[in-house]
């Protein structure tokens, strides 16, 4: 399992790699604008996905700063994450 949860978040940051690099050097034609679209609900997922967790479970579970953000960068892979290391 934590072979696979490495692997996912490989993948998600490769994508957010892709995305950042179109931000500072936009691909060519409508590519760049799907891109965009893709950054913002990208962004706005996973900070919602953050937030609900924060919300229900910041005061019950202790967690670090990396945690927290990496909810935000790699979604329900840094839960699925933090669920395992706190469930041991």
């Amino acid at each position: 399992m934590k072979a696979l949860i490495l692997l996912a978040k490989a993948a998600i940051g490769f994508v957010w790699l892709v995305l950042l690099v179109n931000i500072f050097y936009p691909f060519p034609g409508v590519a760049a604008m799907a891109l965009y679209i893709m950054t913002g609900f990208l962004l706005m997922m996973h900070g919602l996905q953050m937030l609900i967790f924060l919300g229900a479970f910041g005061d019950k579970i202790s967690m670090s700063r990396w945690e927290k953000w990496s909810i935000l960068i790699f979604g329900i892979f840094a839960l699925l994450d933090i669920r395992r290391k706190h469930m041991m």
